[in-house]
């Protein structure tokens, strides 16, 4: 199954038209090809998007080259390429992108600046059983503190309260049960590093990465917390069964400690008798169906709230089906 507005070719006549309205303006074409990649004010086409942002980039745009790399190695318009990966994050250094010099120097200070390294950095990491039936796996140091650092940085000036699906409605809704902040990232918010910790994710939990819903960093200040929910869709409420129908059931799910300088704040699985606790850079990962691909109660699950400083959270939820490029 594709992911929607992905067509295997770019339109010849459209491209045409582009180039010739845009000739010279390299930025506007890249602009453009945004912005049909992700269907955002414009009919999506990730076909048409990605051509687009290759041609910006092949005439010397900058920060297409960004863009590139991030295609690359999410395998968004093009087949997934380490190598290409690191090679069109190198052309935007070498023509003095700002976003790529400070992302060559993060990876190179954690060695991984090839595409070997890259690739032994994302074989699978041990895990560790919490728990067995529902399936609870914890890998230590999953991320190191640079990356931990890394997606704080870029969540902190994004954060807004965070929201539940409305169950009756469909779509988002604030609710009391969830009283933390929060900041998704769009494909166009996301950069070469954070698409190599969502690879690592997806292999930890044995998934492609097109099943991974946009990343989430959830921010919790003192007395904030999410209330006993799952993660799972219930099929017999039509909103949901709209959802799982169009993007698939949320199978798993991924947490991974971005700090832990804080006190409480523990997820917590009652039905279980476990409250988990990871270190910075620990991950548990947790299935939220059965067997039978049917929900499972036994995750019912509770953000504690910190009771000291703050908690930082990388949320990866995990789909049954390829996700669309948002």
């Amino acid at each position: 199954m594709g992911r929607s507005g992905d067509k295997t070719a770019p339109d010849p006549q459209f491209q045409g038209l582009v180039l010739e309205r845009y000739a010279g303006n390299p930025h506007a074409i890249a602009e453009l090809g945004e912005r049909l990649l992700v269907g955002r004010d414009a009919p999506q086409s990730i076909a048409d998007g990605a051509q687009l942002i290759a041609e910006a980039a092949a005439q010397g745009e900058r920060h297409a080259w960004c863009r590139m790399a991030v295609l690359a190695a999410s395998g968004i318009g093009q087949p997934q390429s380490w190598a290409g990966t690191f090679a069109a994050l190198e052309r935007a250094a070498a023509l003095g992108d700002a976003e790529a010099l400070r992302q060559q120097v993060l990876l190179r200070r954690i060695g991984i600046a090839s595409e070997k390294e890259a690739c032994d950095w994302l074989a699978a990491p041990v895990a560790e059983a919490v728990h067995d039936v529902p399936r609870l796996v914890r890998y230590r140091n999953l991320l190191s503190p640079e990356l931990c650092e890394h997606w704080r940085e870029h969540a902190a000036e994004r954060l807004v309260p965070a929201r539940v699906h409305d169950a009756r409605g469909g779509g988002l809704r604030l609710d009391p049960m969830r009283t933390n902040t929060g900041a998704v990232f769009s494909l166009l918010d996301t950069d070469l590093v954070m698409q190599l910790t969502r690879e690592r994710i997806a292999r930890a939990a044995g998934v492609s990465l097109a099943q991974l819903e946009p990343p989430e960093v959830l921010h919790y200040a003192v007395g904030e917390t999410y209330r006993a929910h799952v993660d799972f869709f219930h099929p017999r409420l039509p909103t949901f069964a709209d959802e799982m129908r169009s993007k698939g059931q949320r199978i798993r799910t991924c947490l991974v400690y971005l700090n832990d300088d804080f006190e409480g704040g523990a997820t917590e699985f009652p039905k279980l008798g476990i409250a988990f606790r990871g270190s910075r850079g620990d991950a548990l990962v947790f299935d939220n169906v059965g067997a039978n691909g049917l929900g499972d109660l036994r995750t019912l699950h509770t953000g504690l709230a910190p009771t000291v400083g703050e908690k930082w959270l990388l949320s990866q939820w995990i789909r049954s089906k390829p996700q669309r490029v948002a």
